[in-house]
């Protein structure tokens, strides 16, 4: 009998039903087994019962009682003593800092204006409610400045939703029936565990699994073979498979008749795209992306797993579009196990959240957005700079002109992020933190870099101590969670902080007084649409999570019916005309091959490099970065380059290297290996700046330039020089 199920029929423990928060696809089930007595969590296990968990928890999550218990976490309100990023801080009671941060926000309203408020989050807890869901309601109600999330994914759901419609994909059990596999930009062993087992069903049957990435990293070792790309260069590889299976005729000309739109067109833009021509831009050899696009085209079911990283470049929304075509091209889409996945997000689209977010509370205000990754420029008092961090989702999106860009941004509340350690241009984001004319609160579970700015820290809770629902990105169940234990110290949930600061601020609206279970229950009931039937508050209370009523096995796009506004996959795309992008699929290249090309170097200079900077397989953004486990398992911030670089520059394993550009330099212990590119250098991320030599990490070089859609990021994007430190 194992532990778990002894615990069962323990009658001392409480086993409790709840879910993982983190930025993560696989959005766990999790049970926690919670001692009478003392009221103590002492386990925690993936339920066994969730199709996907399947009773298994990631490294990181399996050893969260370790995060909820730490030592360092924050257990009463602080006030900043010392100056700004020094994090010296005295305790002071819920009542203080409320009352002073309402006076404070008051006083900023009425000189500069409510715009001059800017909440900054993102997926610190992906929960609807611990997320945005009270926040949204006290930022609607004060009329604050928006905040465009655009961090993590945006400019690879346009491109995607462009293609097909919405970011809907194989289901990620039906990966089991593929025969062949393309981890394409994902270290699924790292970012996305729980997709590995149906992969290996897969294999079992016979299936190959091959990854294509810049680095050879956990997942490629364990696939069958790892194609080396250079990075943000992906369309062009695509643009070639197509080119291939065209001209041999290997695609499916019945699907494309019955179900797509453009054919023509696209075959006139791969036309031009040989293998030859693709394998100098990319560096994979014309004769493997020949024999690819043959093994794509003709291998039925084939599935392409696309994640996140592929798309951090300033071409990453055309790539990622012209990934997306090839499904469709070879029919894949007719089988169980054939298509592409970037993100199950979409099949949850229609989850209505207006009772939830409350924008109603805006009263016909319209506050500008932010786009979240100009941080740096937005902290300025330059209105060019802040102009310039203004959110333009699209190129006929009007930019405005510094005197169009509003009040200087006077408070910051920042919750479920940690900005000075993940925003690009880190040096620009710690000069805009550090301002003494900047009112700065931070919700948080620790005295991160950010918080080491703060005004305020004000304790938030964990996922053991709150209530929250939870829509996955990597599967189809909708999940409850239910806390387990009660709020350590004098923590407190977000929603109840922001109830709290409502308050202060002397909003007496209804909605600011409604429980969690309240709220959450009111939101489970506002869902109308046939997907979310049979999902009820008491099913959710019984069982933990529901799957979304959809067919099993759920083939999206067997006959069609792509939520595109032609009902097809749009190879031809005449939205992309309207909002100024080319309507058929080309190549836009990486922002660091133009540069690479424009700059002199010195004839006795070796070349710069091309950055990336990945996940550190131990954290997860910037969460569990501060767990002596953690830190032990990763070592220390470092840069890999590989043999040919290392060499020219005189660089020995161990050394330490300067890694700079125009933005600032940060000083990296180098790795030399073969498991990287050649002319790419890659720093695994995101650690603290704290726990970074010199307070700075690798996005001290990350610009705050922006993809070529949805403003994303370009933390992939990134030319730097390398030399031995002096």
């Amino acid at each position: 009998m194992t532990t778990h199920t002894q615990y069962r029929t323990d009658p001392a423990i409480d086993i409790i039903t709840g879910v993982c928060p983190h930025d993560c696809p696989d959005t766990c089930s999790w049970q926690v087994a919670v001692d009478r007595a003392s009221g103590r969590a002492v386990d925690i296990w993936g339920h066994p019962d969730h199709p996907v968990t399947q009773g298994r928890l990631c490294g990181k999550v399996d050893r969260y009682l370790e995060r909820t218990y730490h030592a360092g976490r924050l257990t009463t309100p602080l006030k900043r003593v010392g100056p700004k990023g020094s994090g010296q801080f005295e305790p002071v009671s819920w009542e203080q800092a409320l009352s002073d941060i309402g006076s404070r926000l008051q006083a900023i309203i009425a000189e500069h204006g409510a715009e001059a408020v800017l909440p900054y989050s993102y997926a610190g807890t992906m929960g609807l409610l611990q997320g945005d869901g009270m926040a949204a309601r006290f930022f609607h109600r004060l009329g604050a400045s928006h905040l465009a999330q655009t961090i993590c994914s945006e400019a690879g759901f346009e491109g995607y939703r462009y293609t097909i419609g919405a970011t809907e994909g194989i289901d990620t059990v039906d990966f089991a029936h593929a025969r062949l596999i393309l981890i394409w930009g994902s270290n699924t062993l790292t970012s996305n565990l729980h997709l590995w087992p149906f992969v290996q069903a897969a294999r079992k049957q016979g299936a190959r699994v091959i990854v294509i990435d810049p680095a050879r990293t956990r997942t490629a070792d364990a696939a069958d073979e790892w194609i080396a790309i250079r990075p943000g260069t992906d369309g062009a590889l695509a643009l070639a498979m197509m080119q291939v299976i065209v001209a041999e005729g290997l695609h499916d000309q019945a699907y494309v008749d019955a179900y797509t739109v453009g054919f023509a067109e696209l075959k006139a833009a791969a036309a031009a795209w040989t293998p030859a021509r693709a394998a100098a831009i990319t560096g994979v050899p014309a004769p493997r992306i020949e024999q690819l696009a043959r093994e794509y085209a003709t291998t039925r079911p084939a599935a392409i797993r696309i994640n996140y990283g592929m798309q951090r470049h300033y071409g990453g929304g055309m790539a990622m579009r012209t990934i997306t075509c090839l499904p469709a091209l070879i029919g894949a889409w007719r089988h169980r196990g054939g298509g592409i996945q970037l993100s199950a997000s979409g099949n949850f689209r229609h989850l209505e959240r207006s009772s939830l977010y409350r924008p109603d509370l805006l009263a016909g205000r319209t506050p500008r957005t932010i786009n979240m990754n100009r941080l740096g420029d937005a902290l300025s008092h330059d209105d060019a700079r802040l102009a310039r961090a203004h959110y333009r989702l699209r190129p006929v999106d009007p930019a405005p002109n510094p005197d169009q860009a509003g009040p200087p941004v006077m408070a910051l509340i920042v919750y479920n992020s940690n900005p000075a350690a993940v925003a690009p241009d880190q040096a620009a984001v710690h000069a805009g933190l550090a301002r003494e004319d900047l009112f700065t609160v931070v919700l948080e579970h620790f005295q991160t870099d950010t918080a080491d700015y703060a005004d305020y820290v004000l304790p938030a809770t964990t996922q053991l101590e709150h209530w929250d629902i939870l829509k996955p990105y990597g599967h189809l169940f909708l999940a409850l969670n239910r806390p387990a234990i009660a709020p350590v110290g004098q923590s407190l949930p977000n929603s109840e902080i922001f109830r709290r600061l409502a308050a202060a601020m002397g909003y007496d609206d209804p909605c600011f007084s409604e429980t969690d279970e309240a709220v959450l229950r009111d939101l489970v009931a506002a869902q109308t649409h046939p997907r979310f039937a049979g999902i009820t508050w008491e099913r959710l209370l019984a069982e933990g999570f529901a799957r979304l009523n959809l067919p099993e096995p759920y083939l999206p796009f067997v006959e069609g019916n792509f939520p595109t506004p032609s009902g097809k996959c749009e190879f031809y795309s005449q939205r992309m005309a309207d909002d100024g992008y080319p309507p058929v699929p080309v190549y836009t290249p990486p922002r660091w091959a133009d540069e690479l090309g424009k700059t002199a170097v010195a004839a006795d200079e070796p070349p710069p490099l091309a950055c990336i900077s990945p996940p550190a397989h131990s954290f997860l953004n910037s969460t569990f970065v501060n767990l002596a486990r953690f830190q032990r398992r990763e070592g220390q911030p470092l840069l890999q380059i590989h043999p040919q670089d290392a060499a020219v520059r005189g660089i020995c394993p161990g050394d330490v290297v300067e890694v700079a550009n125009e933005l600032g330099a940060v000083h990296l212990p180098a790795v030399i290996t073969d498991a990287i590119t050649p002319g790419t250098v890659l720093a695994p991320g995101v650690w603290w700046a704290k726990f970074s030599p010199g307070g700075r990490t690798i996005n001290q070089v990350t610009p705050q330039d922006e993809a070529d859609m949805g403003a994303g990021a370009l933390f992939y994007d990134t030319l730097v020089t390398v030399r031995r430190a002096r």
